[in-house]
């Protein structure tokens, strides 16, 4: 017996009747030269079971020493959980049992887990997810060879992350996947099955996205407008009303007086924006509306009983919902606005714009040219900086002369630590620069100056006569936030 190896793999259920119990056990036996059949015999096991163990023993073909059987090679796991961005409630629910169910699984399987990861990101696109690109490269690093999930749709939802799978599989990184019901190994058949519940998945989401839409246009044909409701209306919150909508008892009255006063006594856009911030008027959501939500609002044709669904697809519909204004009332808004609407100058670029805040009320600071004509015939050129006044439309910040903008800006270059530039090395390097230049090419010799100073006047000196990007770029880089307030800069 010892020159033999003995492998037997039994799968056994025993039932030991009458009126005291009843057996089932599943037993597994690997043994690898045994010298006697009695050690497979465990004490306390039913004779039935005995007896066939002992049977198979005696008739089992014996194999030869020199194909001893091996044992597979150990699979690493790596746990990973995943679901579509949700809400965060709903989302770590749903993670946490995921996690809870596989290490179960892995505990009554007994799999060797070395690590955990979760991650909330759709896997519909290819190549998106960072958690699941992770763990292909450190697959490909050797750190583990299988996966433990859920579900196969947890790994993906698309061909190309599939393809990684596969790839990794084909080339011997990935061992096994497990999922709560199936394994899949590196064999052809298991990898087939695993494309095809992958692909079953990707379809999914396909047609989950053409059946939305279809329900989204039976909507609009029933008259009711998908999505959220403008100011006005509030969304009806029943099941069985989805889409539908209904008056704002408190709103709508005011958005019917804000269509009257434009069309009948010529209030502007900005006359109708005061009024609302006079009377405290608040959209559902608590906030006050911006001059640009009040055009938005009196351009928008819901009001008068159509929609356009999907935005500029040309396709109309008659909604079932109940209008605040009449379609005579909406065209005369429409008439006077086109009236005063003022057509977009070309487009003048500035060097300080979108780099500063407005120190009153946190706007951005835009820029305008102004030209004054001389006794001689000739002009001067001024440029300005103001508020933008989008978020207040009374701020009283003043505005400033660009050539007082950059008085200020070379007081700030005295003040500012170099290490608060972050373009300090660059305009080391610029100056080195300019030294190589005057002594290679002019022949003069190389003077001692004082780096911190001459970087000072190199920053100045790019606010002065650089040129606009120079300037951006410069300003751009200051790691502080830049504020103008009453015609100074503050850094924050």
């Amino acid at each position: 017996m010892s020159a033999y190896s003995r492998t037997t793999i039994t799968s056994i259920i025993v039932h030991d009747t009458p009126r005291t119990r009843e057996f089932s056990a599943c037993f597994y036996f690997v043994a690898i030269r045994l010298p006697t059949p009695y050690q497979l015999m465990l004490p306390g096991l039913p004779s039935g079971v005995a007896s066939f163990i002992s049977y198979m023993d005696e008739t089992t073909t014996p194999v030869r020493a020199a194909g001893i059987i091996t044992a597979p090679p150990k699979v690493k796991y790596c746990l990973y959980a995943r679901k579509s961005t949700e809400s965060e409630e709903r989302q770590i629910l749903s993670i946490d049992s995921q996690i809870k169910e596989m290490l179960l699984l892995a505990e009554k399987e007994g799999l060797d887990v070395v690590t955990m990861k979760r991650e909330s990101h759709s896997a519909k696109e290819t190549g998106q997810r960072p958690i699941f690109n992770e763990i292909v490269e450190e697959i490909r690093a050797g750190q583990y060879n299988g996966i433990l999930t859920w579900a196969p749709d947890r790994i993906s939802r698309n061909a190309g992350d599939l393809g990684k799978i596969v790839d990794l599989m084909d080339s011997g990184l990935l061992k096994d996947i497990r999922t709560y019901g199936q394994r899949f190994g590196n064999n052809p058949n298991e990898k087939f099955l695993l494309m095809i519940l992958g692909s079953q998945a990707k379809l999914e989401n396909d047609n989950k996205a053409v059946n939305v839409k279809r329900g989204l246009r039976s909507r609009c044909a029933m008259g009711w407008r998908p999505g959220q409701a403008p100011t006005g209306y509030l969304n009806e919150k029943h099941v069985d009303k989805k889409c539908q909508c209904r008056l704002d008892p408190k709103r709508a009255p005011v958005i019917k007086q804000m269509f009257e006063k434009v069309a009948n006594e010529g209030w502007s856009g900005r006359k109708v924006y005061r009024w609302l911030k006079d009377i405290d008027f608040k959209t559902k959501n608590g906030k006050h509306l911006v001059l640009a939500n009040i055009y938005i609002l009196l351009r928008n044709p819901f009001y008068y009983g159509e929609f356009e669904y999907p935005v500029k697809s040309g396709v109309w519909y008659t909604g079932k919902h109940t209008p605040i204004i009449t379609r005579e009332v909406f065209d005369k808004v429409q008439l006077l606005l086109s009236d005063r609407y003022v057509s977009k100058t070309e487009s003048k670029e500035f060097a300080f714009t979108k780099l500063f805040k407005c120190g009153y009320c946190g706007s951005g600071i835009s820029a305008d040219e102004k030209f004054k004509k001389l006794k001689d015939g000739g002009t001067n050129r001024h440029v300005y900086y103001f508020c933008t006044k989008a978020r207040d439309i009374d701020c009283k910040n003043q505005p400033i002369n660009e050539t007082d903008l950059l008085s200020e800006l070379n007081r700030l270059m005295d003040k500012i630590d170099l290490d608060e530039l972050g373009v300090k090395k660059k305009l080391e390097d610029e100056m080195k620069r300019y030294n190589r230049f005057n002594i290679g090419v002019l022949g003069k010799k190389q003077k001692k100056f004082n780096q911190d100073v001459d970087i000072r006047n190199y920053a100045k000196y790019l606010l002065r006569d650089g040129t606009i990007l120079e300037k951006r770029e410069l300003l751009g880089c200051l790691k502080s936030k830049s504020i103008l307030r009453d015609r100074k800069i503050i850094l924050e």
